[in-house]
């Protein structure tokens, strides 16, 4: 016996639970919602497309349970949280019943006992704790292996034979840890989320990304960009993620971190956030580390900025400061002019196919 999901609604279909007695009911269901929105509370108003449906075995619960996993911010690690009131809004149970809740921290370092696992199977009728403790540890384990920041199962169910295994999951990876979980990372799915919440947006023809520091710079260089003729796909602080996009053909940064000291000032007081030759030197070493074959147009002004052009110029990297905004903007179209006008597509990082003529 299988379940799924379905409820007609015009050309659209909004889903509720359904059992199929045979795999060929099954099939033609999810036929019916693959390629259709599905609306849940997770979507909202505007649904989200079926592209996959799971189809499991349907189980008949004697018990539902509550169990998850998670970083607590207070303990400063993780923290197992157990309740014997499972297949429902945890966030309730916890207004209307917080003792029905337990919580157990686990030292990151010692790592799981099961005699904590146990602590957390309140209402669990004895051997099927120690069963729920094994899965506790299983999660446990799942969790610090995969870098997840939550794990939460709900519910976590004992059958009628005193089975007792995960019905429901969720589980949350931390963004921070997607260099070394490149398969997690690999299956998420962009057609499921929002588009606004990409980090950076397609460029597609566009042919340059800016960086810059502060909303208002970003917003008069984007300005003089469009003046010029140009089109800036997007604004980062993010060398790496601009340039990870092998689209964009040329980097302009503008940097106006810091202001000379005026007349009236002390030689040794400045108005200012940032030395320019320590931006400059940021700016070196970025494009050292992340090993950049595309031009980068720099503009610098304030404190120490004779120093930061000394420093730029005396690197051997092809980087251009200039004094203007203007000019910059100017220089960085002629650049793009000519990168369109030939077709040249720039090489992966560490592959140099080409050599700049400037």
């Amino acid at each position: 016996m299988t379940e799924t999901l379905q409820l007609e609604k015009g050309r659209e279909i909004k889903y509720v639970l359904v059992s199929c007695l045979s795999p060929e009911e099954a099939r033609d269901i999810s036929s019916q919602m693959i390629g259709r929105k599905l609306y849940t509370k997770q979507t909202g108003e505007a649904g989200r497309i079926c592209n996959q449906v799971f189809i499991c075995e349907r189980r008949y619960p004697r018990r539902e349970y509550y169990f998850a996993i998670t970083m607590e911010r207070s303990f400063q690690g993780p923290v197992l949280i157990g309740s014997s009131q499972g297949g429902v809004n945890i966030e309730d149970v916890a207004a209307e019943n917080p003792d029905a809740i337990a919580k157990e921290p686990i030292d990151i370092v010692e790592g799981i006992k099961m005699e904590q696992a146990v602590r957390v199977q309140d209402g669990f009728p004895r051997g099927a704790d120690q069963r729920g403790g094994r899965n506790m540890i299983k999660l446990y384990n799942l969790f610090i292996k995969y870098d997840a920041s939550m794990v939460e199962i709900n519910p976590m169910v004992e059958d009628s034979s005193g089975m007792v295994m995960c019905m429901d999951a969720k589980i949350n990876f931390d963004s921070n840890a997607a260099y070394r979980q490149d398969k997690v990372f690999a299956l998420r799915d962009w057609s499921q989320e929002d588009p606004r919440d990409h980090v950076v947006p397609a460029v597609n023809d566009i042919l340059s990304s800016v960086a810059v520091n502060g909303a208002g710079l970003a917003m008069a260089t984007m300005d003089i960009i469009k003046l010029h003729g140009g089109t800036p796909a997007n604004f980062l602080d993010a060398f790496k993620l601009i340039t990870s996009d092998r689209k964009v053909s040329l980097r302009l940064g503008f940097n106006l971190f810091s202001v000379r000291a005026g007349p009236g000032d002390s030689g040794e007081h400045f108005r200012g956030i940032m030395r320019c030759d320590v931006i400059a030197q940021g700016i070196i070493m970025a494009v050292r580390d992340l090993d950049l074959k595309i031009p980068i147009v720099v503009r610098l002004q304030g404190t120490r900025v004779d120093d930061a052009k000394a420093l730029i110029a005396s690197s051997p990297l092809k980087i251009l400061a200039c004094d203007d905004l203007d000019e910059a903007a100017k220089m960085v179209l002629a650049f793009l002019t000519f990168a369109h006008c030939v077709h040249f597509n720039m090489p992966p990082s560490g592959k140099k196919v080409w050599t700049p003529l400037f």
